[in-house]
């Protein structure tokens, strides 16, 4: 397991509250996903001010840490250090978070559907590919290579009810594997010989089967695990435990096959083609309404977590009619338009971070991931966000009166873009080109004029508060010193350096990461002894449980990090004893952390102590000094 994300985990851990507080933590395509104990334990403030994470999100019981697309490295490590094998269920006393009938079936959808994405995405890209040999002459429509080629694709969505009847059974907490079972039934060659045979089918000459196919459908399985998640467990209580495993399969089987073919099958397939005739209804007489209102207000959608639900109804319509117009188009667009936007942030703001956290989240937007870019820099500044929106809309409604679709799922980004090349033809390639040209022309322009005005205001603020203001790190006869020059408050401050020992440029340091300054900036101190003294009066922000970090914040806005070691989290706590804790207020000059330099130089790390202001671009300039004259 790479150790890259291991400090970034720990941090993130002892922000939530601590790995007592974590009652289990999962992950999406960008967010840790975190339920809590005690969400009040948790601070907001510190972990959106983290270099690591983009932003954080509460949402029906769930403690979401943005992080990107990296989010699964981070996961490991979160996981390693919490132990959740280990942890104990939570108490059932312990109060539900209700979630309301809308967040529930929003939950239970996204459970469903999301885990089978990366397939349907698979499956969609092999057509795309197989559309554009067919496009440039490559091959043939008739040849064995296409024949192959669409069976790689088609048997993703020829099987989908499989997928979905293990999703399905897993949300529920009902047999996946029984459940894929019953989808197998629905699936068998011979059914499907019946079916196409024509003639009436009576099970035991008594109860009539529906001649329904059920490849490539999607409701028909998700009612039907529904009712089987209660018929078995129903069986479990009413059957002995001796005998459990061998008749309780063989009843759902001969209880569900039945229901399936005969009732719950029919019902779902009807309920799917309702949907199909809402869909055609859609594409003839209102082809520009979803298009424009994904494109629009996707962003909001994504924020509350309504775009799960929305998404599948393009599943759906793919399953039902060979094309998504519902979400793909509207999306694509939407994602582009925050991309523009994200990049003219990049372009127009002074702050050194917000370049850094618009930069990336543009780059992972343009290939279909937002929430980075939407949480780190457009929510919070507002006019990006009202710029892409209104971008999405314009390109959402351009993609709708051209009646333009997808003929496979996949990722909303610009590789998409091959998703929409199909019918023989290039036109609704094409038209979302167009589409992606309109919102990023559109979404670009009016974030450029918005950043004239925001960007300017925001810049005077900072230039305001700089004409006055300064701060240094003191030498005393005990500890060397840095200065720091800052652009905010307090005014001409001085920091006396926490450690004892050689006081050296944080460039000399033997950590990439630190060096760069890409946490701040500050200095490096080659410790003379080990002990670290609180250099002025604070409140301790972050203490992590190894005590090889502090954060400290005082009343005047000044933030520091003070990291003894190189890879010391690897220790786990040894050779350091902390003595205060996370919230606690300390004075200047109290003992916050001691440790053995000896025993860790040992151990084979390097004790180069860090000393980082965290808020550095609060600050017009950071600077290491000795004697300095304020």
């Amino acid at each position: 397991m790479s150790k890259k994300y291991r400090e970034l985990a720990e941090q993130i851990i002892a922000l939530v509250g601590g790995k007592e507080n974590i009652n289990d933590v999962y992950h999406c395509q960008t967010r840790l996903r975190f339920k809590l104990a005690d969400e009040s334990k948790a601070n907001d403030e510190a972990l959106k001010n983290n270099d690591g994470v983009a932003s954080v999100i509460h949402n029906a019981g769930v403690y979401q840490v943005v992080i990107g697309t990296h989010v699964a490295d981070v996961f490991e490590e979160v996981a390693d250090l919490v132990d959740l094998k280990n942890k104990k269920a939570p108490s059932e006393n312990q109060p539900e978070e209700k979630k309301g009938v809308m967040n529930t079936i929003i939950d239970f959808v996204a459970a469903v559907f999301q885990p089978v994405i990366p397939a349907l995405s698979g499956a969609g890209m092999v057509k795309a590919v197989l559309a554009l040999l067919v496009v440039f002459n490559v091959i043939t429509n008739t040849s064995q290579t296409y024949v192959l080629l669409n069976l790689f694709a088609d048997a993703v969505f020829y099987f989908l009810p499989i997928m979905l009847a293990f999703t399905t059974a897993q949300k529920l907490k009902c047999n996946p594997i029984l459940a894929v079972g019953t989808a197998c039934i629905m699936l068998h060659p011979t059914w499907a010989g019946l079916v196409a045979a024509g003639d009436p089918v009576k099970f035991f000459e008594l109860i009539p089967f529906q001649l329904f196919t059920y490849a490539n459908s999607v409701i028909p399985i998700i009612l039907i695990v529904f009712v089987q998640n209660w018929v078995e467990k129903w069986l479990n209580r009413v059957i002995p435990k001796a005998v459990n495993l061998v008749f309780v399969p063989m009843l759902i089987f001969i209880i569900m096959g039945t229901l399936s073919l005969a009732v719950l099958g029919p019902i779902g397939n009807i309920i799917g083609n309702w949907l199909a005739v809402v869909f055609n209804y859609l594409a003839e007489n209102a082809a520009w309404a979803p298009s424009l209102l994904v494109g629009g207000l996707l962003p909001i959608m994504v924020m509350f977590g309504i775009h799960n639900g929305v998404a599948p109804l393009g599943v759906m319509q793919m399953a039902n009619l060979g094309y998504d117009s519902i979400f793909g188009p509207g999306c694509v667009c939407s994602n582009m338009a925050q991309a523009a936007a994200g990049t003219v942030v990049a372009i127009r703001t002074k702050a050194a971070k917000e370049r850094q956290i618009a930069t990336s989240g543009a780059i992972t937007a343009y290939m279909g991931i937002t929430e980075p870019l939407l949480y780190g820099v457009n929510l919070p500044k507002k006019y990006p966000l009202i710029a892409s929106m209104i971008g999405g809309a314009c390109g959402g409604l351009f993609a709708g009166l051209t009646h333009t679709h997808r003929f496979a799922t996949g990722s909303s980004g610009l590789p998409a873009i091959l998703l929409y090349i199909g019918d023989n033809t290039m036109q609704f390639f094409i038209n979302i080109i167009i589409a992606i040209i309109i919102s990023v022309v559109v979404s670009a322009a009016l974030t450029w004029v918005l950043a004239g005005h925001f960007e300017k205001k925001e810049a005077a603020k900072v230039s305001e508060s700089a004409s006055s203001a300064s701060t240094a790190i003191e030498n005393t006869d005990e500890v060397e010193t840095v200065v720091l020059t800052p652009a905010a408050k307090p005014e001409n401050a001085v920091i006396p350096a926490p450690v004892s020992g050689n006081i050296r440029p944080l460039s000399e340091a033997k950590d990439e990461a630190f060096a760069s300054g890409a946490l701040g900036q500050g200095a490096m101190i080659e410790p003379s002894r080990g002990v670290v003294v609180a250099p002025f009066d604070a409140t301790v922000s972050v203490l992590f449980p190894t005590k090889h970090a502090i954060g400290l914040m005082s009343a005047d806005g000044r933030e520091l990090l003070i990291h003894v070691g190189i890879n010391t989290v690897e220790l786990n706590g040894e050779h350091f004893e902390a003595h205060v804790k996370q919230g606690d207020v300390v004075k200047k000059g109290q003992t916050l952390v001691t440790f053995d330099p000896q025993a860790i130089e040992k151990a084979g790390f390097p004790t180069q102590t860090m000393v980082i202001v965290t808020n550095s671009n609060d600050f017009k300039s950071v600077e290491v000094v000795s004697n300095p004259e304020l």
